[in-house]
């Protein structure tokens, strides 16, 4: 088209792509978008209203959920994802899911096992709240998230702020785990686990009235 428009010159694809092949010509093709691809896949997705509206803080451990994903850059080039469940009231990371695949399975996989982990309790009239992404809106994780017993709440598009504690999260996070220099997507594991055990357990926050999350959870536990 190119030739044609520019240039008048009419050229057949088979010519163009002998001539390609013999000079080692090559086109970039952008990548498919996975979150597009996987939306079309189904025609069932769903956003839902923005229940929490930004009420993170109601000193109720396990009322208020935000989930989210993040890219991990890490060893010579290589990329993984790294999806976590944060209890807003207490700010532990009640489940996390690292892999190397952007698909379903990164968010579905964080609820099964917040669903396995034994400290968690879900409290009355539970939500998790996330962004409007693809993985969230999939009929698949809606339903998995209602056998839960919780209730979704979404952010509004485009709309950082409204699920900003997860993202403060994420910033602390890649700023003190030692993610770039892992090699390989198992040390990446072992370091993003090492990490989490750190900042649930000691790593001790001036909002939590000074405490870690754990020590908050049991405090607020205690005082209700």
């Amino acid at each position: 088209m190119t030739l044609e428009g520019q240039f008048q010159v009419v050229y057949n694809l088979k010519r163009i792509r002998r001539i390609m092949k013999k000079y080692d010509i090559i086109c970039p093709i952008r990548k498919a978008n996975p979150y597009r691809r996987m939306m079309k896949a189904t025609q069932e997705h769903r956003v839902v209203p923005n229940i929490l509206n930004r009420e993170f803080k109601q000193n109720v451990p396990g009322k208020v959920l935000l989930t989210d994903i993040t890219y991990l850059f890490y060893g010579q080039g290589k990329k993984a994802y790294l999806s976590t469940i944060k209890d807003s009231s207490t700010n532990e990371i009640v489940a996390y899911h690292v892999s190397d695949r952007i698909t379903m399975d990164l968010a579905t996989d964080t609820v099964k096992k917040l669903k396995k982990n034994p400290r968690f309790q879900k409290a009355e009239n539970a939500l998790i709240h996330s962004d409007q992404g693809t993985h969230y809106t999939h009929p698949d994780y809606q339903k998995l998230v209602r056998k839960m017993g919780l209730r979704q709440s979404m952010s509004r598009r485009g709309n950082c702020w409204d699920n900003a504690p997860q993202e403060s999260f994420f910033g602390h996070f890649k700023d003190e785990a030692f993610i770039k220099t892992c090699s390989s997507l198992e040390e990446l594991k072992r370091e993003v686990k090492r990490y989490m055990t750190y900042y649930n357990h000691y790593r001790y926050q001036w909002k939590l009235k000074r405490m870690t999350p754990v020590q908050y959870r049991d405090h607020l536990l205690k005082t209700a």
